[in-house]
């Protein structure tokens, strides 16, 4: 399932993963991990690295990747091309990488398109995933390359849903507050 998006169906409440879209990173017996794509900041990244600030992609925040981690920082990064990877940059799938925050700006920004710096990741253990699927929890759809990057994240979750087929885009609808409806 590395690569493929899960999109919170309207069962998740909760501050973090309510309405929201997760990119999976990776998927195995030992269990899975991500970051939550939609869900920015009101923290300037300069704070916590400095020189990565003037890199990162609109609205230029930071994203609180999950619940876990949250004294760590990760960046996911565009990679053109499909040759060697570039310094400082593991390749993780398709055109996308994870940056090595440690390498200098300047040494990694002319080689990636791109980037996208959060704070914490999204973990589950050995089928815990599986389960929170089965239970209904999450819906899993493939993911596009603009999605991690998207200048508009408080809109993804409805953009990711109202592109799948049939029924399923019809939950893009879903209101805010249903008592409301």
């Amino acid at each position: 399932m590395a690569g493929r998006l899960l999109v919170a169906t309207p069962a998740i409440e909760g501050e973090i993963f309510r309405r929201s879209v997760v990119l999976l990173i990776h998927h195995g017996n030992d269990g899975a991990h991500g970051l939550v794509l939609n869900k920015p900041l009101r923290v300037g990244v300069d704070r916590i690295l400095p020189g990565w600030q003037e890199h990162l992609t609109a609205p230029g925040r930071l994203f609180q990747g999950g619940p876990v981690g949250l004294d760590t920082a990760l960046a996911l990064a565009s990679v053109p091309g499909a040759g060697k990877d570039p310094l400082g940059v593991h390749r993780v799938f398709g055109s996308l990488g994870v940056v090595d925050l440690d390498a200098p700006p300047v040494l990694v920004m002319p080689e990636v398109g791109d980037l996208r710096i959060f704070a914490g990741y999204s973990g589950w253990s050995g089928g815990q995933l599986e389960a929170e699927i089965a239970d209904g929890s999450w819906y899993v759809v493939p993911h596009e390359p603009r999605d991690p990057f998207t200048p508009d994240p408080d809109r993804l979750w409805q953009a990711v849903l109202r592109r799948q087929p049939r029924q399923l885009s019809w939950v893009a609808l879903y209101p805010e507050d249903p008592t409301l409806n």
